[in-house]
């Protein structure tokens, strides 16, 4: 898909023209990306010096359901600052899961040039590629702070590019839950038996995990799990942590609540673009872009862990929720497997085990940093009940 394909492109036109048209459209329509109105196609935004910039027009295709805190509400501040800070040239209409595409079939949306960009978890796409996953959440894996490291200082962003780019995507970060939690449970998990039988709703590498303890993963968009699980058709479900968990309900749904996310230390979302619509953007736009995308991550982290500490408190306090940690021996035999399941992923072909190679590196020295630094720490800090107290 060629710059003609998607832009709309300013006829050439005297100053005194070009700006009456521009006030027209703006005194016509709204510029708000989702309000479903857009300025008219000779709207283009001047860049000084009489040139014009033809604003392009794009559809982001999301695997939330509409305004979810924190995950569909980003995609569209995310949209919307990326028009303001182009001013206006990129202007993003944000679709909710099933009003353009399923949440499922966002990527090949994307991939295929029916939409421009998807904003979702790459490990939903693990029947492409299986390394989707790497970029998505591994368990026992890199936090959302530690995934970073690994994109921009352990060659992680490069592979990414290498493998999306076969699909025609180009990949970023975009949104980071933080820690999650592992999951609502209708029975109480004891010991490794009681994952025999078990029907979850899990997807990717953590529905792999359940498979191989005797249970049986259920991919399902967030939409469809209260009333699944509600029904009786799975026994569990993981889905985010308190926060989003409160918003669904889960709570009407199942009675124990366990931590921690073994399988999603934080998951990863990504902006995925149509290659042929992010080459298309000038080297200026691009920038924009990714900056705005890292500020996104970083911004999504600290709502994420303001909002659950709040959410998790009115679980237990409001609702009654029983919080429940799995075993040692559980997390000793989960650990085991997903050990066992990456080097199988990893030996997959040559960019799988190349992936894997730099994720374990950078696992390997957040692993001893984090022992000698973070941990001590964090033990140090729980020691004095008299920090952490409102005067």
């Amino acid at each position: 898909m060629k710059r003609r394909s998607f832009l709309k492109k300013t006829a050439t036109v005297g100053a005194g023209t070009l700006a009456a048209g521009a006030l027209a459209a703006c005194s016509e329509s709204p510029t708000d990306p989702n309000s479903g109105n857009f300025p008219t196609a000779g709207a283009s935004t001047a860049t000084g010096g009489g040139n014009t910039r033809p604003s392009v027009d794009l559809k982001m295709v999301t695997t939330w359901p509409k305004n979810f805190p924190g995950l569909g509400t980003r995609a569209e501040e995310m949209a919307r600052d990326i028009e303001l800070a182009t001013n206006g040239r990129i202007r993003i209409r944000v679709y909710a899961a099933d009003e353009l595409v399923p949440a499922l079939q966002a990527f090949d949306a994307v991939s295929q040039g029916n939409a421009d960009i998807y904003h979702g978890p790459d490990y939903y796409w693990q029947g492409k590629h299986i390394m989707f996953n790497f970029y998505g959440a591994v368990p026992f894996g890199l936090s959302a702070t530690e995934m970073t490291q690994w994109l921009q200082y352990g060659g992680g962003q490069e592979l990414w590019d290498e493998l999306a780019a076969r699909f025609n995507v180009k990949p970023m970060l975009c949104n980071a839950t933080g820690m999650q939690m592992g999951g609502w449970f209708n029975k109480e998990i004891n010991s490794v038996e009681d994952f025999q039988g078990l029907k979850m709703r899990i997807p990717g590498f953590g529905g792999e995990i359940v498979t191989r303890m005797g249970g049986t993963p259920v991919t399902l968009p967030g939409g469809e799990i209260f009333l699944s699980l509600s029904q009786g058709n799975i026994d569990a479900t993981e889905w985010i942590g308190p926060w989003n968990d409160l918003a669904l309900g889960f709570y009407q749904a199942a009675e124990y609540y366990y931590t921690s996310a073994y399988h999603e230390p934080s998951a990863s979302v990504c902006a995925g673009w149509n290659l042929d619509v992010w080459n298309d953007l000038d080297e200026s736009e691009r920038k924009i872009v990714e900056a705005i995308a890292e500020m996104h991550y970083a911004r999504s982290l600290a709502e994420f862990n303001a909002r659950n500490a709040g959410a998790l408190r009115q679980l237990v306090n409001d609702h009654g929720v029983q919080l429940r940690q799995f075993p040692e021996e559980v997390m000793r035999a989960l650990a085991d497997v997903a050990a066992d399941i990456a080097a199988d992923m990893g030996r997959t072909d040559d960019i799988s085990n190349r992936i894997y190679n730099s994720y374990m590196s950078t696992l390997s020295e957040v692993k001893e940093w984090s022992g000698v630094a973070d941990e001590p720490y964090y033990a140090a800090r729980r020691l004095s009940d008299k920090f952490g107290q409102a005067l």
